[in-house]
């Protein structure tokens, strides 16, 4: 296991990349789209993968990762052969190398935001143990952060890039409502599974790793809530597209609606992250005991 020192390197350097990623998006008409694709994916997923050794050890890092990818995986497989739970589609060639119909950099985007998206509801809720109400708690709130990044870039993805192909449209720019009550259940699934492993082992305090190791998967998911108000800077698509049922979108509105959910959906969440942070902190340095001391004095 790499040194504290290495592994806040590893996590900084990889968030740098996440955010040249989200950058390379203004320069689509230039590079590659699997290259952006692959920044788009590989360093949230090694942050994602040293974070999680750090605070879970290894053998906690592994177990997150079979199940988010495990589960994952298994629902997208499921639902390209028979249309649950996400719906009825099919994936190009935009995101590269497949392996039985599914793109292997598909699944490794479970990881990287996944794992964020569990820490942040960690912060938010508290990093007491998993007892009880939390228990249950906990996987709600995170699988409703990552409901929230799908439903911010599902229809740019699908509608816009085409990286895969919705085959009877839906009402949400060409996507089906099923796609992300789909989405929601595979998320709450592995985060259930997770938090069962997990029950009654605590994470440890945010002071035990300072809050620079807290604060960077909430940049991480604030640099992807953010990132996607450049899209519509990027070189533009054609003013309407049509789904595979014919039906016209417009560019303008599937990009303020990418817009919208992003800043007042998903930005709010790791800002709430943050704010119960700080007030954590605040707190493992001015005890309630010491601070009525304080105050008798």
């Amino acid at each position: 296991m790499p040194t504290p020192s290495k592994s806040n390197t590893l996590l900084w350097v990889s968030l740098a990349f996440y955010l040249i990623a989200r950058l390379c998006q203004l320069f689509a008409d230039h590079l590659p789209s699997l290259f952006i694709v692959v920044l788009h994916v590989l360093p949230p997923a090694i942050f994602a993968l040293v974070h999680a050794t750090r605070l879970y050890r290894l053998r906690g890092m592994a177990v997150f990762t079979a199940l988010c990818l495990g589960v994952g995986g298994l629902s997208e497989s499921l639902s390209l052969r028979t249309g649950f739970p996400f719906g009825h589609y099919y994936f190009t060639t935009v995101m590269g190398p497949k392996l039985f119909q599914l793109p292997v950099l598909l699944v490794l985007a479970y990881l990287g935001i996944g794992y964020c998206s569990w820490v942040l509801s960690l912060l938010i809720l508290g990093t007491q143990p998993l007892r009880n109400a939390r228990l249950i708690t906990t996987p709600l709130l995170a699988a409703l952060l990552m409901l929230a990044w799908d439903l911010s870039m599902e229809a740019d993805w699908a509608t816009l890039d085409r990286a895969w192909i919705w085959t009877d449209g839906g009402p949400f720019y060409g996507v089906p409502i099923t796609n992300f009550l789909g989405w929601y259940l595979t998320a709450y699934l592995f985060y259930q599974a997770f938090a069962l492993s997990r029950y009654a082992i605590p994470t440890p305090p945010s002071h035990d790793f300072g809050q620079g190791f807290w604060q960077a998967p909430i940049l991480l998911y604030l640099i992807c809530a953010l990132g996607n108000l450049l899209l519509p800077l990027q070189p533009m698509a054609p003013p309407i597209v049509f789904d595979p049922t014919g039906k016209p979108w417009q560019t303008a509105h599937i990009l303020a609606a990418t817009s919208a959910i992003s800043l007042f959906l998903m930005a709010p969440l790791p800002i709430l992250a943050w704010l119960r942070l700080s007030l954590t902190s605040n707190k493992s340095r001015h005890p309630a005991h010491l601070l009525t001391r304080r105050s008798r004095s």
